[in-house]
């Protein structure tokens, strides 16, 4: 054969192992590296735009914090996972804000139930972020498992154990105008051998006692833990320390009494805060009062002779040894009332971090024997249970995603997990603002619920929607500042914002008003706008009592109302490092918690400048509002139609 073409087909040949070697060395090293290649900052940077280097909330899938990690990130409030797991991404609907523990020289009662808020919490994350075992159930077995709101509830003697706690199941709560009606008879004195009361007898005979207790109680908080007493009415005929007929009211939650309310026959003053107008105790006979039968005679007289001035009455203590009675304890506006026999008794305020809706239960207990127990007039339906009522699942209701850059104003507003109506109602109103504008941010920020299932609805919600952002611990009035604090955190690591507000979710707010309110102050200056409030002393009883220990100053400093504040992205920063640092002093009440950081900011770091304007208004809504206060969600939306015909007229809807 010619050399000519001999040497063709010899570089033929080796043109075709060479790329055969190459085909080999490709399928062996290169594509099992493409999924990680594709994946890397690298890659990705030489086929997509350059990106931001702060991360954008809805693209990038969140690493969850464990609850039971002793620390919280020290910088980024949202870290990335660093190995997206296979599916759609996730939201980082979860906030990495946790307490860490105080060395006891420093530690006060706040962070003992804060930590015990964030403990009691961590087996509601677990059942959140585990899979769920059937994602799109049957309606049908969806359906079965919805709990029943019946309108009433009647039980009678024989459906009930004879001794022990007797307790009846009320679904849905109460809601006000709701009634329990008890008929039953208070058992004889039996001798008492407790020996913590048998030691104040001083070794005389047994004590003789006769009482009960009719309670209202929530849902366990903690197991091992007796479930919170929303309302405790204790009668004590005979064995009270006092020797005399006593009632006792009080409420208890975490195994933690508050303040009671002692009614021993002596009626409330009429100078002390009244429930619903009607006083906290009424007047009854005391053993030396001989003048029942006069007082009785004299009212008819008067009332015969059309004498205008009325006579007060006293009746008698209105439980008796072995005698029938009915007690109808009814949900008003401000309070609890009980009446017996047709008169009434007593009143007990409504006490803060309770709703109506939280009193699934009615506990009867001690010596009493029960006829029968009737309940009317109870919620038709629970917001719990029903959130489908007042959820709208609308792409047109979902935020956008976060913008690329620092914004002027973000708006965290703090909501309950239950209010699926409130959230639902902003949404569809001044909220809408903020799908205008890339300038404007705005997220809820909500705490866990005790019940698993207003959780699991929750989490449904915030992944659709994209605006809530959840605190990981059980919620709780006096843990209200914590999510002001994550609040902050949001507003300095997620979304840099110029300033950042504080709302509730039943705060209407009208976003162009409150920045033309922080732009009358120069850019370059630290700024704190709202209705500031000077001078105010702590109240030491009532509804809003502070403990010495918990406040033992005498003044608050100066800090605006709860309901809408703002303040400059530094102050903003300051709170998180304090927080970071252990060294930010938290109080349950958060609005007189932000004047203290911004007074204390004040004074160590630069110069405030407050903006006082009353049209931050706290206890309503007037016309020519900046902010309008305890607005329901009809208001809401009566308020954003107004608003969008140009008149910041106050709505009158019921």
């Amino acid at each position: 054969m010619p050399p000519a073409p001999r040497k063709k087909r010899l570089l033929r040949t080796g043109l075709l192992a060479a790329a055969a070697g190459y085909f080999a060395f490709v399928l062996l090293f290169e594509l099992p590296l493409l999924p990680f290649l594709a994946s890397s900052p690298a890659s990705s940077s030489s086929s997509l735009p350059i990106q931001h280097p702060r991360r954008r909330e809805l693209e990038a899938a969140a690493a969850f914090t464990s609850p039971f990690s002793p620390v919280r990130p020290a910088k980024q409030a949202f870290p990335a996972a660093t190995a997206p797991a296979p599916g759609p991404p996730t939201l980082p609907i979860f906030s990495s804000l946790l307490l860490l523990p105080r060395p006891n020289a420093t530690a006060t009662p706040f962070d003992t139930t804060a930590s015990d808020a964030f403990a009691a919490a961590r087996l509601h994350l677990a059942h959140l972020h585990s899979p769920a075992p059937n994602p799109n159930p049957p309606a049908a077995s969806t359906a079965s498992r919805a709990p029943t709101c019946p309108a009433s509830i009647s039980v009678l003697r024989e459906q009930l154990p004879f001794d022990g706690a007797r307790v009846v199941e009320l679904p849905c709560g109460l809601a006000v105008g709701s009634h329990v009606t008890v008929v039953a008879r208070p058992r004889p004195a039996r001798p008492e051998h407790d020996p913590k009361i048998a030691e104040r007898r001083n070794g005389e005979a047994p004590l003789m006692v006769s009482q009960f207790m009719v309670e209202l109680v929530g849902t366990k908080a903690v197991d091992g833990e007796a479930p919170p007493r929303i309302l405790h009415f204790n009668p004590r005929i005979r064995g009270d320390y006092s020797r005399k007929p006593v009632i006792e009211m009080n409420s208890c939650y975490r195994m933690q009494w508050g303040q009671s309310q002692r009614c021993e026959g002596f009626a409330s003053r009429p100078a002390e805060d009244t429930v619903d107008g009607q006083l906290k105790c009424e007047k009854w006979i005391q053993d030396d009062d001989n003048k029942s039968e006069e007082s009785k005679m004299k009212w008819w007289v008067k009332r015969l002779i059309g004498r205008p001035k009325d006579v007060h009455i006293s009746w008698p203590y209105p439980f008796a040894e072995g005698k029938l009675f009915v007690m109808t304890l009814t949900a008003g506006l401000e309070g609890y009332h009980v009446n017996v026999d047709g008169r009434h008794v007593a009143s007990f305020p409504y006490r803060t971090g309770y709703t109506l809706e939280d009193a699934t239960g009615l506990s009867l207990n001690g010596d009493i024997d029960i006829e029968s127990i009737f309940a009317s007039s109870l919620p038709n339906s629970h917001p719990s249970f029903a959130p489908e009522r007042y959820l709208e699942m609308s792409e047109q209701w979902r935020a956008p995603p976060l913008p690329t850059e620092p914004v002027e104003l973000f708006i965290g507003i703090l909501s309950a997990a239950s209010h699926f109506a409130e959230r639902m109602a902003v949404r569809k109103s001044w909220m809408m603002y903020t799908r205008k504008s890339l300038n404007i941010v705005a997220r809820f920020f909500v705490a866990l619920n005790g019940k698993k299932e207003v959780n699991a609805e929750l989490k449904k919600e915030a992944e659709f929607f994209r605006d809530i952002v959840i605190v990981s611990f059980i919620d709780s009035y006096d843990l209200v500042v914590l999510k002001t604090v994550a609040i902050a955190e949001y507003g300095v690591r997620v979304i840099p914002a110029k300033y950042v507000m504080k709302c509730d979710d039943d705060t209407f707010v009208r976003i162009d008003s409150v920045l033309d309110q922080v732009k009358k102050v120069r850019s370059d200056k630290s700024v704190y706008v709202g209705s500031m409030n000077y001078f105010h002393r702590p109240l030491r009883s009532g509804k809003w009592a502070v403990t010495y220990e918990e406040w033992p100053e005498e003044v608050y400093p100066n800090y605006a109302n709860g309901p809408g504040y703002v303040i400059s992205s530094d102050i903003a920063r300051y709170i998180v490092s304090e927080f970071d640092n252990q060294t930010l002093r938290l109080f349950k009440m958060e609005d007189v918690s932000m004047g203290m950081w911004v007074e204390k900011f004040n004074n160590t770091r630069r110069p405030v400048e407050i903006r006082h304007d009353v049209r931050f208004y706290q206890s309503g809504c007037y016309n020519g509002y900046i902010t309008a206060h305890y607005q329901s969600p009809q208001h809401m939306i009566c308020l954003w139609r107004k608003l969008q015909s140009g008149s910041a007229q106050c709505c009158n809807v019921r």
